[in-house]
């Protein structure tokens, strides 16, 4: 009995700094990888370059024009979407960065979506694009992706997965046992799940305030990024499962983007500023 306690206890305590050595690999590697994004002047730690970046989002496209029906076949659309994106790139901080933007207006007519990838791939689908009334509304969709590229959230989002993998086999290797080791893993990634859920979120709210402050060095009002929201309520935002995986409340958003544009024009938007 003797020998069989101290096996076990010698399993454990093995098992317990393999563990920690994992820990710790991951979280040093995380917090070594730091720099202040120009941009927002936060620091962030991310483990791959603005090229890299680039490349990936290069790799990446390809995929997503197949997800979505292709390239809107309207040469009217593409037109519009790259004016206005070329716009906030050429006229906000936005082109002060090392990526290379690129607009594309999809095929899809029923998916009410944007998003972009990192390094500068920005994507509306054709169903949204034609729910919007006006060029400062397509100002608001396109300078909220871009803000998620300037802010490299793509590349921060990729940082914290590798930090989360690391943290969650070394949850697995401390608490394993045969008998119970696939729920305990069960557990772990699914607190995994929800930590990079709360940073998708702040990721939105940040892309908003982004998103105000490029439309608005471009010309654009502001105030148009709320009738976005009005278009996404309208469109059945409010009440999607889905939707709430990646993005506040509408009704939130609303409330943080006046405070965004209030703190941006203290004294009130500025009259001659396009819709």
């Amino acid at each position: 009995m003797y020998s069989s306690n101290s096996s076990n206890q010698g399993c454990s305590g093995a098992r317990l700094g393999l563990a920690a050595l994992v820990a710790v690999i991951a979280i040093v590697g995380y917090f070594r990888n730091s720099s202040v994004n120009p941009v927002t002047g936060a620091k962030q730690h991310v483990s791959i370059s603005a090229d890299q970046e680039i490349a990936l989002g290069l790799q990446a496209a390809p995929e997503m024009l197949q997800q979505y029906g292709g390239e809107d076949p309207d040469p009217n659309d593409v037109a519009l979407v790259s004016s206005v994106g070329e716009e906030l790139r050429s006229k906000s901080d936005a082109g002060t960065t090392s990526y290379k933007f690129v607009f594309h207006c999809l095929a899809d007519d029923h998916t009410i979506n944007a998003f972009a990838l990192p390094g500068g791939q920005v994507f509306i689908t054709r169903a949204l694009l034609h729910k919007l009334k006006t060029r400062g509304q397509l100002a608001g969709v396109l300078g909220h992706e871009m803000g998620h590229v300037a802010a490299r959230h793509g590349a921060q989002q990729m940082a914290k997965q590798q930090l989360t993998q690391g943290l969650t086999g070394a949850a697995v290797i401390a608490t394993y046992d045969s008998r119970n080791s696939q729920s305990r893993a069960a557990m772990a990634m699914m607190v995994a799940q929800l930590v990079n859920l709360k940073y998708s979120r702040d990721d939105e709210s940040e892309a908003d305030k982004l998103g105000v402050r490029f439309m608005s060095q471009s010309g654009y009002d502001p105030r148009a990024m709320l009738g976005v929201m009005d278009v996404l309520k309208a469109e059945g935002g409010s009440g999607s499962a889905e939707f709430f995986q990646t993005h506040p409340n509408p009704d939130h958003r609303m409330e943080r983007i006046k405070s965004n544009i209030a703190e941006r024009f203290p004294r009130g938007v500025p009259a001659g500023m396009r819709p």
